[in-house]
């Protein structure tokens, strides 16, 4: 049977929050040792581990250092099919159906398929989609698709109404990574209104207010910002303090 735990975890409460650690970017012990200090410190609820150019051995690295010294939940982010490891506690199965490249919408799948059918962890199948942050992020570039406009609010939602009739059990709004600006709020709230699976969010989360503008999403993953100023998780711990107390 498999197990569901970081799905229901997911489902289990609003402004969760999400470090997100692309392995490309940090090798570093030191460098991680530190986030995981300060991931503690903010009561950090998942790290999320991938990124568009990562290779398998550098994710299984992070994993493994993560599992090794930390029981926050690791959850696999994958840019790429090879991005994976058994270490990991579960993967978010990404379908990027905001795009019309069909290898990022079923051809890696498929090749993948038995691979990630053997991997013992949880597996959750997730509509991957992509809102336009303002600039071209690296998952455009390498899928070589285009973000739906951040003001259309409408083919957005649609969009993730579609995905969860395809049986998606998440909901994964991406604003993609350096982008200038968050997904709106509007666009939680009125997917909320057609769907049920828990939304994650990221991209363009830079601030504390940007925070507190998106605690209707169930988790909101932090990257850029932290490889800028890793003095943000103090944002974020004020930030976890203060919803837990609504």
């Amino acid at each position: 049977m498999t197990t569901t735990k970081i799905l229901e975890s997911f489902k289990a409460k609003k402004g969760q929050i999400a470090v997100l650690i692309d392995p490309d970017k940090v090798q570093d012990e030191k460098k991680l040792l530190e986030l995981l200090e300060k991931a503690r410190f903010a009561d950090v609820d998942y790290f999320f581990v991938g990124g568009s150019t990562a290779t398998r051995l550098e994710v299984e690295y992070v994993v493994n250092f993560l599992k090794s010294n930390s029981i926050i939940p690791v959850v696999l982010f994958p840019g790429h099919p090879q991005q994976l490891s058994e270490k990991a506690d579960a993967l978010l199965y990404l379908s990027l159906i905001s795009g019309r490249n069909p290898d990022f919408l079923i051809g890696h799948h498929v090749n993948s398929a038995q691979e990630v059918n053997d991997l013992i962890l949880e597996k959750i199948p997730t509509s991957y989609i992509l809102i336009d942050g303002g600039t071209k992020s690296s998952v455009a570039y390498v899928s070589q698709t285009t973000p739906i406009p951040n003001t259309q609010i409408k083919i957005a939602v649609n969009t993730a109404l579609a995905g969860s009739l395809q049986g998606k059990k998440i909901t994964y709004f991406d604003a993609g990574s350096g982008a200038k600006q968050a997904v709106k709020e509007e666009l939680i709230l009125e997917t909320q209104k057609q769907i049920d699976t828990p939304i994650i969010v990221g991209g363009g989360i830079k601030s504390y207010s940007t925070l507190c503008a998106l605690k209707a999403a169930n988790v909101l993953v932090i990257g850029n910002k932290l490889e800028e100023n890793i003095d943000f998780l103090l944002d974020i711990k004020q930030f976890k303090k203060e919803s837990e107390a609504i």
